[in-house]
This record gives structure tokens, C-alpha cells and sequence, in this order.
């Protein structure tokens, strides 16, 4: 049985983890599906990745991490690298990808928080990079973290592994927002990106995800969109006062 159910509804691709019963914890079935989704969303405009049951992610399965035990260091390492190629995939996600973060969410599970473009979580949520509790570390998902929350939090979160909630979440900026009606605190994010150009968008993911261009490469790169059939139409529609033409797409 499939650990992930993928869902296309309209512009919005669901996308969410099925094993409650093991809060949703990775194994390799699970990081090899999560991989071949993100690695092609086709066309959908955002992504909403999100946990079943109680729990968003509670990291590694403990079965997983009981045969992992018996690996030799080559094949570690080929395990490690499938997961990082997981990560990348969804970090690397051209369409936005929002995280619906409820319960556990651990570990590896926050190193796949740390992937998502907007990260909105309950106020039950628990969060903690517990690998040091293990005696092992975050080193696989640790580019993606540091890339979130900054090497200021990581020296004590990493280190300590103490586990902590939605307030220190926000305020590392491992999330963006925490809210007691999580489903409709998503609902506004998405309107928000549904709202914004489906090219502009997946360009400015893209520009975040460059670093900073020199001038030159910027300076085309907005020419370049300005002349688009998008932007184009998009500020026609603003000097127009009317709503530009993929509003009304997004609400078919």
C-alpha cells in the first residue's frame, strides 16, 4: 500500500504523507514516492504537502532506523543520498509548495518543513532535530535547515535536540505562520499564490533560489518578464482595474 496519496484538485496539487499509523514517518518506500512526485508537479500552481492523522512527520522509521544498523558505511551513505535527493526535490519544487503542520513533526520531518516555500503549523505542534538524542546529527538535512532557521538556532537546536513548539518554531523562522484553524489559514496562503501570476511565481521561487544574480542577469530577467504574455497582461489588467486573466482561470 502507498505511503502517499497525490491529489490533483483544479491548480492545487495535494500531496499528502498516509501512514498515520506510524506518524507518518519515512521509510525508503515513502522517501522514494515523495522523490518521483516532487521531481514532476507538472503544471499545478501550488502544492500543499501535509501529514494524515496526528502527526505531520515524526522523522525515520523506527524499522527503518532498526536495519539501518546492519548497513555497511557504503550503503549509508547510498541511503543518505536518497534521502537528500528527496529533499532536494521538494526544496527545489518549481510550483510553491505550502506545508500544513499539525502534531509531530520531526527530525527528518523538519528538515522537510525546512524544504517548503511557506510553512504554517497548529499550535499543537512539536517540533526538535532529536538525531543528536541518537547519537547521530541532522547532516542530510542540515543544507536545508541552516537555509531556514540560520546557524544562530541551529547551534542549539542541533546540539541540545530538546523539542519545542510553535512559538520558537515562528521564531526561528522554521515556519511562517501558527494558527488554531490551520485549514483556514492554508485556504488564505493559497488564495494569496493562486492570485499571482502562475509564471512570476514559479520565477520568483527561482530567483530565490539562485542567490543573487549580478546586475545584468537581473536586469534581463525583469525586461524579460515584463515583455511575457503574462506580464503584459497583468499590468494591462491593473491599469484596466479589472482582474487579470488567471484569477478567473484559478477559480474554475
Amino acid at each position: 500500500m502507498s505511503g502517499l496519496r497525490v491529489e490533483r484538485d483544479g491548480p492545487l496539487l495535494r500531496v499528502t504523507l498516509a501512514r498515520p499509523e506510524r506518524r507518518n514517518a519515512f521509510d525508503p518506500e515513502l522517501i522514494a514516492e515523495l522523490t518521483d512526485t516532487f521531481e514532476d508537479v507538472g503544471d499545478a500552481r501550488t502544492v500543499i504537502l501535509a501529514g494524515d492523522g496526528k502527526a505531520f512527520c515524526a522523522g525515520a522509521d523506527v524499522e527503518w532506523q532498526r536495519a539501518s544498523i546492519d548497513l555497511t558505511y557504503e550503503q549509508n551513505v547510498e541511503d543518505a543520498l536518497r534521502l537528500y535527493s528527496m529533499l532536494a526535490a521538494v526544496d527545489a519544487c518549481p510550483a510553491p509548495v505550502v506545508a500544513r503542520i499539525q502534531g509531530y513533526c520531526l527530525g527528518g520531518g523538519c528538515g522537510l518543513a525546512a524544504c517548503c516555500d511557506i510553512a504554517v503549523c497548529g499550535d499543537d505542534a512539536v517540533f526538535g532535530f532529536s538525531e543528536v538524542k541518537l547519537g547521530i546529527i541532522p547532516a542530510v538535512i542540515s543544507p536545508f535547515a541552516l537555509a531556514k532557521i540560520g546557524s544562530g538556532a541551529a547551534r542549539r537546536y542541533f546540539l541540545t535536540g530538546e523539542r519545542f513548539g510553535p512559538a520558537v518554531a515562528l521564531r526561528i523562522g522554521l515556519v511562517s505562520e501558527v494558527a488554531p484553524t490551520l485549514d483556514s489559514v492554508v485556504e488564505r496562503v493559497v488564495d494569496e499564490l493562486l492570485s499571482s501570476g502562475p509564471g512570476a511565481i514559479r520565477e520568483a521561487k527561482r530567483l530565490v533560489l539562485l542567490g543573487l544574480p549580478d546586475s545584468q542577469e537581473l536586469a534581463e530577467l525583469a525586461a524579460r518578464m515584463r515583455t511575457s504574455d503574462e506580464g503584459q497582461e497583468g499590468l494591462r489588467a491593473f491599469l484596466d482595474k479589472r482582474p487579470a486573466t488567471w484569477r478567473s482561470e484559478s477559480s474554475s
